[in-house]
C-alpha cells in the first residue's frame, strides 16, 4: 500500500527489501503523490518508485523491483525546525590545554553545555560547519550520552550536514583523529573537525569530571587562535540554536538515520569503533612479527584500560589480531565511572598492574615480561617490564632511536622529533646523535601537530605519559604499546626458538649505555588551592631575577647540588606559523645539564595542580644504575625549600611521584 502526503510535507522512510537490505525512501514535497526511492551508495541519488513497483531512473532504464510497501514495514520520521534559545554568558568557560573539563554538576547546568558548543560552532568559518561532517563521540564517561544527543541536536540546527557517532558514543581521542583524517563516508563525504567528551585522565562520575574539546580537519586539537575565539564567544553570548523535533538517535545500533530540516537532509551515521583504528595500526606496525613474539613461550604479556575507552580496542588488537590470551587483558570493559577508579595509567592509580608487573606494596611473585596501561580516552600509556617501570620521558627516546629499524612505518627514516619542554632531555640525546631536527615545544599536542602538519617531525612524546607519531594529530597510547612490542619483536626476532628473552629491562639500559641517563620525576600537588598556586609562582619568577642570591641560597641548602647557570619562563616561538607562546612554565638550569621545572597544569577540573619537574643528566655508564629517588634526592630537596611549597600550599608531600 502507497501513502499520499501533502505537497508541503516532508518525511523520511525506512523500509527493508526481502534480502533485509536498508535503503532509504524520500517523499518530495515536489511530487505530490508519488515517491522518491533514494539508495546512497547508487550512482542515481533518486529513483522514481512507480504504483506498479517497478523503480526507473529514466524511461530507457527498468529495474526489477519487489518491495511492497506497507504501514507495517515503513518507519516515519518527521522533519526538525531550529529553534533560537536566549542565552547568556556564564563564567569560567575558558578552555585548556586539553579543552573544557569541569566538574558533572557544572556541565548539567542549564545552557552550560549548549553555550560552549554554540561558542565553538561561532568561532569556526562558515564552511567548516554549514553542509560540513562532524565526528561527535569520546570516553564513554558519565554524561556523554546525554552530551552526545545535545550536539547532534545544535550540530543539526547549525547547518552541518552529517554527524559521525562510534557505537555507543565511544571512540578513543586517537580513534576521533585517525576517523577524522582516514574515514570515507557512504557518500565520499571527509570529517571537518570533532567534538571529543573526555576529561582524559580524570576520574569519571555523576560527582566527577566531564570535558569537551574540538579537534579541527587534520584530527588536532584547535589552536590557541581558535580556543580563544571559543571562549571570547563565551562571554557574550545571547543564544544558541537547537533543533526541534529531532529525536534522540540510538547510538547502540550501527547505521545511518536520516532527517529533514531548513538546511535539507541531515544524517546520523553510527558507526563500529574500532574499525577505522585497528585499519591503521595495521599499516603502520608489522602485525606478523608481533604474533610471533606473544605467540613464543618465552614471552607474557599483560594490558589494562582501567576501564576506559581503551578497552573497545584491547581485545580487537591485542587477543584477535595478535593472538594474546584474553586473560590477558585487566579491566577492559569500558564503564561510566572507569569502575570507581582514577583511569590515570601511572605508578599511584593502576595500582592492579603495579602489581602484576611485581611491583608496589603488594607484587605478585611471577610477573609477565611486558606490562602497560591506558588512561580513561586512551591517549595515553605506562610501559612496563617484568619488576621494572619505564619512564615516558625514556620511553620516546628509545622509541625514536629504534623506529627506522623495528617499525615499517618510519622505514624510510625519521623526519625530526619533538617533546614538551618538561619533558627530560632524553629526546634531545638521540636526535643529536641521530642527526635529527629536534624541537623543544610548550605542553599540549597542538603544538606538536603545527610541526607535524609542516612535515618536520615524526616521533613525539609528554613525560606525562603522552607519546605518538605523525599518523594522527593526538598522543596515542595503544600505538606506544604496539611500539615497544615491536622494538621487542625486532630485538627478539632470532631468540623466540630458544636462548634468552631481550627483556624491556635489557633494552632500556642498554640504552642508558649507549645514551646516557637522564634520572627524572615529577611531583604532582593535584586541587591546590588557586591563589596559593599563584603564590607559588609568583615566588619562583621574583627568584629569577638575581641568580647569584639563588645560587647562594641553594648551596646554603645543599653543596652537593651544581650551580644554576639560567632561569626564565618558557616562551615558544613556532617556527610554522610564528605564533608565540608565553609564560609555558618556570625553569632552572643548572650547569651540570639538571633541571628544575615549575608547572601549572591544565588539564584539572577544579582548584589548581602544581607540577614539579626534577631531573639529573648522567653520561658515565658506571653510574646510570642508580636508584632514581636517591640520586634525585639533592635537588628535590632543593626544589621544595627554593618554592615554599609547604609554606604557600600547607603540602608536606605531593599527590603523585611519578
Amino acid at each position: 500500500m502507497l501513502r499520499t502526503y501533502d505537497q508541503f510535507e516532508a518525511i523520511n522512510l525506512v523500509f527493508q527489501s526481502r534480502q533485509n537490505e536498508n535503503h532509504r525512501l524520500k517523499c518530495s514535497p515536489l511530487t505530490c503523490g508519488s515517491q522518491l526511492l533514494n539508495f546512497p551508495r547508487h550512482p542515481f541519488p533518486y529513483i522514481s518508485l512507480t504504483p506498479s513497483t517497478t523503480i526507473t531512473h529514466s524511461p530507457s532504464l527498468h529495474l526489477s523491483a519487489n518491495l511492497p510497501l506497507s504501514e507495517k514495514n515503513c518507519k516515519a520520521m518527521a522533519n526538525f525546525t531550529v529553534n533560537r534559545v536566549q542565552s547568556s554568558p556564564i563564567e569560567g568557560q575558558k578552555p585548556g590545554t586539553s579543552g573544557l573539563r569541569k566538574k558533572v554538576k557544572v556541565f548539567t547546568q542549564p545552557h552550560y553545555l549548549h553555550n560552549f558548543v554554540q561558542s565553538t560552532f561561532n568561532a569556526l568559518s562558515a564552511e567548516k560547519v554549514k553542509g560540513s561532517t562532524l565526528v561527535v563521540s569520546g570516553d564513554g564517561r558519565y554524561y556523554s550520552k546525554d552530551a552526545i544527543q545535545i550536539i547532534i541536536k545544535m550540530a543539526a540546527a547549525n547547518g552541518v550536514r552529517s554527524v559521525w557517532v562510534g557505537q555507543n558514543g565511544l571512540l578513543s581521542t586517537p580513534a576521533v583523529s585517525a576517523v577524522v583524517r582516514e574515514r570515507v563516508g557512504a557518500d565520499g563525504s571527509k570529517a571537518n573537525g570533532a567534538f571529543i567528551l573526555t576529561a582524559s585522565h580524570n576520574p569519571g562520575g555523576p560527582n566527577e569530571d566531564f570535558g569537551i574539546k574540538y579537534n579541527m580537519g587534520n584530527g588536532g586539537p584547535a589552536p590557541e587562535g581558535i580556543t580563544d575565539k571559543i571562549f571570547e564567544n563565551t562571554t557574550t553570548i545571547k543564544e544558541y540554536f537547537i533543533a526541534e523535533g529531532l529525536p534522540d538517535v540510538d547510538i547502540s545500533a550501527i547505521g545511518i538515520s536520516n532527517f529533514s530540516g531548513p538546511d535539507g537532509q541531515f544524517d546520523v551515521d553510527v558507526f563500529d569503533s574500532a574499525s577505522d583504528y585497528v585499519k591503521l595500526m595495521k599499516s603502520i606496525f608489522d602485525f606478523q612479527s608481533i604474533q610471533k613474539l606473544i605467540a613464543s613461550p618465552q614471552f607474557s604479556f599483560c594490558y589494562d584500560a582501567l576501564h576506559g575507552v581503551a578497552g573497545a580496542y584491547a581485545k580487537r588488537i591485542f587477543v584477535e589480531e595478535l593472538g594474546a590470551k584474553e586473560s590477558s587483558l585487566l579491566n577492559c570493559v569500558p564503564k561510566e565511572d572507569f569502575g570507581g577508579g582514577h583511569p590515570d595509567p601511572n605508578l599511584t592509580y593502576a595500582k592492579e598492574l603495579v602489581a602484576r608487573m611485581g611491583l608496589g606494596n603488594n607484587p605478585d611473585s611471577n610477573p609477565p615480561e611486558f606490562g602497560a596501561a591506558a588512561d580513561g580516552d586512551a591517549d595515553r600509556n605506562m610501559v612496563l617490564g617484568k619488576r621494572f617501570f619505564v619512564t615516558p620521558s625514556d620511553s620516546v627516546a628509545i622509541i625514536a632511536a629504534n623506529a627506522v629499524q623495528a617499525i615499517p612505518y618510519f622505514s624510510s627514516g625519521l623526519k625530526g622529533v619533538a617533546r614538551s619542554m618538561p619533558t627530560s632531555a632524553a629526546l634531545d640525546v638521540v636526535a643529536k646523535s641521530l642527526n635529527l631536527k629536534f624541537f623543544e615545544v610548550p605542553t599540549g599536542w597542538k603544538f606538536f601537530g603545527n610541526l607535524m602538519d609542516a612535515g618536520l617531525c615524526s616521533v613525539c612524546g609528554e613525560e606525562s605519559f603522552g607519546t605518538g607519531s605523525d599518523h594522527i594529530r593526538e598522543k596515542d597510547g595503544i600505538w606506544a604499546v604496539l611500539a615497544w612490542l615491536s622494538i621487542l619483536a625486532h630485538k627478539n626476532k632470532d631468540n623466540l626458538n630458544g636462548g634468552n628473552l631481550v627483556t624491556v629491562e635489557d633494552i632500556v639500559k642498554q640504552h642508558w649505555a649507549t645514551f646516557g641517563r637522564h634520572y627524572y620525576t615529577r611531583y604532582d600537588y593535584e586541587n591546590v588551592d588557586a591563589g596559593a598556586a599563584k603564590d607559588v609562582v609568583a615566588h619562583l619568577v621574583k627568584l629569577q631575577s638575581n641568580i647569584l642570591d639563588v645560587n647562594n641560597t641553594v648551596k646554603g641548602m645543599r653543596s652537593d647540588v651544581a650551580n644554576i647557570v639560567s632561569a626564565d619562563e618558557f616562551e615558544y616561538k613556532d617556527p610554522v606559523d610564528g605564533s608565540i607562546s608565553k609564560n609555558q612554565g618556570i625553569r632552572y638550569l643548572f650547569e651540570d645539564g639538571s633541571r628544575l621545572v615549575f608547572r601549572l597544569s591544565g588539564t584539572g577540573s577544579e582548584g589548581a595542580t602544581i607540577r614539579l619537574y626534577i631531573e639529573q643528566y648522567e653520561k658515565d655508564s658506571s653510574k646510570t644504575g642508580r636508584d632514581s629517588q636517591e640520586a634525585l634526592a639533592p635537588l628535590v630537596d632543593v626544589a621544595l625549600k627554593l618554592s615554599k611549597m609547604l609554606e604557600f600550599t600547607g603540602r608536606s608531600a605531593p599527590t603523585v611521584i611519578t
